[in-house]
């Protein structure tokens, strides 16, 4: 016999379709579903959702790359302050990134993930993994995968580390530090980059992807390797491979919050964010100006990603939302999925601020599919509520 999952939370008047149309996908699901749908519409809060036992809006949630929306509105925040500029050389920060030949990189390449520094030789430790600091030492040193600024490919655990590692040189502070003092906490925002001990009460251990028989078998004709570049990348090579299902499982990525994939938050962390990036929210200024966010919505990297074998499109740091996922989206859309089905963006044309988070990682990884269905309710309620 199967439970009934009850959806739960508030929407605003006139969204009611998108609670229906999240009603229907969770009546659909698993009977252990767990998730949040959360969205504003410029700065105020139409839709705030959730479904599960045990599940509040309060619970919190890994958030996997979607992190690394948080850590790149750090490093546009400090390019509209001045105090990075995109077409220096890396170097200018950071004089040991020269090694191997990356001398002439600019920051904008490395944002627009065209370091060619996906992983190292051998691998990183559970413990590199979760610091910052430590990935950062390591890539100093490596050669790169391929000729920087010649190519793109995803760089999946390490692009956060790359940046903060920037963003330290020439600040003094690390990103961990500059997201929670200019950007969590006088926005109130239940998105961590380092979750305290105090709020561990509340959050959700990650559950293993369960692929039915016929994803098993799409899964299985993928062709791997121990040292194709995806392997490198989602560091499975070396002598302490990666389980990233379990990773945010670790307390002490959790507790470190590296970020390209240790946040921990909630729906409404999420869309809280990307709605203080756009909107004025609660009487606050936009976090952006208009040339800010443009320059990094703009797409750097399209076509070919040598790591995730398909086509992808990246501005400064940002999935190119509208190009990646959501065609019906507005051209400078900018947000991040993480690999247990978790979307978070912005779309400055309609207003639209969108956070889903879900604890068992959906077939096949990255953006869940219902991501689609749940967006796009979200965009028509708000163009009939306009």
């Amino acid at each position: 016999m199967t439970r009934e999952i009850t959806v739960q939370g508030a929407v605003a008047e006139g969204f009611e379709p998108v609670r229906e149309e999240f009603a229907a996908f969770v009546a659909g699901e698993r009977e252990d579903y767990e998730g949040q749908l959360c969205a504003y519409v410029h700065g105020r809060r139409v839709v705030d959702l959730w479904a599960g036992a045990g599940v509040t809006g309060d619970s919190l949630y890994a958030v996997y790359s979607a992190t690394k929306g948080a850590a790149h509105l750090v490093a546009a925040l400090l390019v509209q302050d001045g105090t990075l500029e995109p077409d220096r050389k890396v170097t200018y920060y950071w004089p040991e990134f020269a090694a191997e030949g990356k001398g002439a990189l600019t920051l904008r390449d490395l944002l627009a993930h065209r370091a060619g520094l996906v992983g190292t030789d051998t691998g990183f430790t559970l413990a590199e993994l979760a610091d910052d600091r430590m990935i950062a030492e390591r890539l100093a040193d490596q050669r790169p995968f391929w000729r920087p600024g010649t190519a793109f490919g995803y760089h999946a655990l390490v692009i956060g580390a790359l940046t903060g590692e920037v963003v330290r040189r020439a600040t003094g502070r690390t990103l961990q530090e500059v997201y929670e003092e200019r950007i969590r906490v006088p926005h109130g925002l239940d998105l961590y980059l380092g979750l305290p001990a105090a709020h561990e009460p509340r959050f959700r251990t990650v559950q293993p992807m369960l692929p039915t028989p016929a994803q098993q078998a799409q899964l299985d004709a993928v062709p791997t390797g121990p040292h194709t570049l995806a392997s490198i990348a989602f560091n499975r090579h070396g002598t302490d491979p990666t389980d990233l299902e379990n990773l945010p499982n670790e307390r002490l990525v959790r507790a470190k919050g590296p970020a390209s994939v240790g946040g921990v938050g909630s729906a409404r962390g999420l869309a809280a964010m990307y709605a203080a990036m756009i909107s004025e929210v609660d009487g606050r200024a936009p976090l952006l100006k208009e040339d800010t966010l443009a320059e990094f919505a703009q797409i750097h990297s399209t076509g070919h990603d040598l790591v995730a074998r398909t086509h992808k499109s990246y501005g400064l740091g940002f999935q190119a939302t509208s190009d990646n996922w959501h065609p019906f989206l507005g051209a400078k859309t900018v947000g991040h999925s993480g690999a247990n089905g978790v979307q978070a963006f912005a779309d400055p044309h309609s207003g639209i601020a969108y956070g889903y988070t879900r604890r068992r990682f959906a077939f096949p990884g990255g953006a869940a599919p219902e991501n689609n269905r749940l967006a796009a309710a979200v965009q028509r309620a708000a163009l009939t509520a306009a």
